[in-house]
């Protein structure tokens, strides 16, 4: 079958607009949903995308949204949850947390696209997903993936990337805003195991799959050509960037307590959901699907980590000031 409309879910985001930019490529019609259209302009642009502005949790919205699709992407994730009542506007909201997100809005996708007659459904998990691994972020990915496989109705494909990496990533970059302010770099969980995929090859995956009928029940693992300790990939950046730093490991009890702390600082760089979830491999052993080659770290990071001048520079600050 030729998929010619479908519904991204999360297409605003690092993976979405990669994936979104290809499926236009080929000519595809595209609809993303977001909360504030403006944070998308970067897709608006593209010839045969449609920019939605929406909340896609209300009632009703996404049964709209997949009304006369093909096919619907969820690419939506969360890496931190915020949990309680919050005071915005006066009004009494709950925060994004992983069970809404990573459990209720896959289960309500399903819904929408059964409501709709969609029968094509493509989900991001994560590797190490399991509805019993010592995270929650793992765990609520983990239940996800398992209600959307048992949808027997539905042809779902399931992918679990490794650490997602490319110019617009809050990975590798965080690595290199900390390396340029400090001297020294304490890494937590210096020896948890991670195979970095570059984004734009997850995109092509989740591309290819979409016109690939033996996809269909498949879960695909997505992991790049190396396994990198979370200590040798610090010492990548500051090599890349040009910064010499005293780069240690810090024990787990001590890495702990660094999440509980950084954790309360505004913009969460780190929880201890984090530090739990690094206790589990992120690696694949599976050959990346579709006969694709996945591009290693050395080859693409130092583009973007290390650009010529502020030309180069640009186009990755407008990214992260969505403009």
């Amino acid at each position: 079958m030729k998929y010619g409309n479908v519904l991204v879910v999360g297409g605003s985001g690092f993976i979405g607009r990669h994936l979104v930019a290809s499926l236009a490529a080929a000519g595809v019609r595209v609809t993303v949903p977001s909360r504030r259209r403006e944070r998308a302009k970067h897709l608006i642009l593209l010839p045969t995308v449609d920019v939605v502005e929406t909340d896609i949790m209300a009632p009703g919205v996404l049964e709209r949204l997949c009304a006369g699709k093909q096919a619907v992407y969820n690419l939506v994730g969360i890496l931190h949850s915020r949990r309680g009542r919050r005071a915005e506007r006066g009004v009494n909201e709950y925060g994004p947390d992983f069970a809404r997100m990573h459990v209720e809005l896959p289960q309500a996708i399903v819904a929408a696209c059964r409501a709709s007659g969609v029968h094509r459904l493509l989900h991001i998990s994560a590797l190490g997903a399991s509805p019993d691994a010592p995270s929650e972020y793992l765990r609520s990915k983990g239940i996800a993936e398992k209600a959307l496989l048992a949808a027997d109705d539905l042809d779902v494909t399931v992918f679990r990337p490794s650490v997602v990496f490319g110019p617009e990533d809050a990975f590798l970059n965080r690595f290199a805003t900390f390396a340029r302010l400090s001297p020294v770099f304490g890494v937590p969980c210096p020896a948890a195991k991670f195979q970095p995929v570059y984004v734009g090859d997850v995109a092509r995956a989740l591309h290819f799959a979409l016109e690939e009928p033996e996809a269909c029940g498949k879960v695909y693992e997505l992991g790049g050509p190396d396994v990198v300790t979370m200590k040798a990939l610090v010492e990548f950046v500051c090599a890349v960037t040009g910064r010499r730093r005293w780069v240690f490991g810090l024990p787990d009890r001590l890495a702990y307590m660094q999440a509980s702390l950084l954790e309360r600082l505004p913009g969460k760089l780190m929880t201890r959901d984090n530090f739990r979830s690094m206790q589990v491999p992120s690696t694949s052993g599976q050959p990346f699907p579709f006969h694709l080659q996945p591009q290693s770290l050395e080859a693409v990071a130092p583009g973007y980590l290390a650009p010529a001048g502020p030309r180069e520079r640009y186009p990755q600050l407008r990214w992260r000031a969505r403009r």
